[in-house]
């Protein structure tokens, strides 16, 4: 009996554990709003950098979001609509638009600094939403078009490392 009652406690453990997994399951509606969002943010962040920025490197890289993000929008929107997922437009988060007033108030070399270090917070998140939902996500289109996004995401961390 004493071997039983520690097996009991370590199964309840476990299913306590497994719970607010469960729970956090994305919806595709999450994802596409989610991913409409940091797609937006990068577009907006990019145009506020390339106004000013006289580093070619930087430059180069905001440009490159601007292309990547909306071609990742697009994928995004015409897999919800083959997976029946209504897409609103996109909308910032509070923390997004507060990192957008935080890069227009910002000038010259702070901003490009601020720029860098909200790009390399964004592409984290972005990585792991995709990753995520590509991983256990339940419409099969946009599963598909995570998973296609994600190493671009990926590549854009790795650029971000090397400057």
């Amino acid at each position: 009996m004493r071997t039983l009652f520690p097996l009991m406690g370590l199964a309840t453990i476990t299913l306590v554990g497994i719970a607010p997994a469960l729970a956090q399951t994305m919806t595709a509606s999450q994802y596409v709003a989610e991913a409409g969002a940091g797609d937006l943010y990068e577009r907006e962040s990019s145009q506020i950098v390339l106004q000013s920025t006289g580093n070619p490197k930087l430059r180069s890289f905001a440009q490159e979001m601007l292309r990547d993000h909306a071609k990742s929008t697009a994928q995004v929107k015409a897999a919800a609509l083959r997976a029946g997922v209504r897409v609103a437009p996109a909308k910032l988060t509070p923390p997004q638009a507060q990192m957008i007033a935080q890069l227009r108030a910002a000038k010259g070399a702070a901003r490009d600094s601020e720029y860098v270090a909200q790009q390399k917070r964004a592409h984290q998140q972005a990585l792991a939403l995709h990753q995520r939902y590509a991983s256990d996500g339940t419409a099969a289109p946009l599963k598909t078009v995570a998973t296609t996004v994600a190493p671009v995401v990926q590549h854009h961390i790795d650029t971000l490392s090397a400057m």
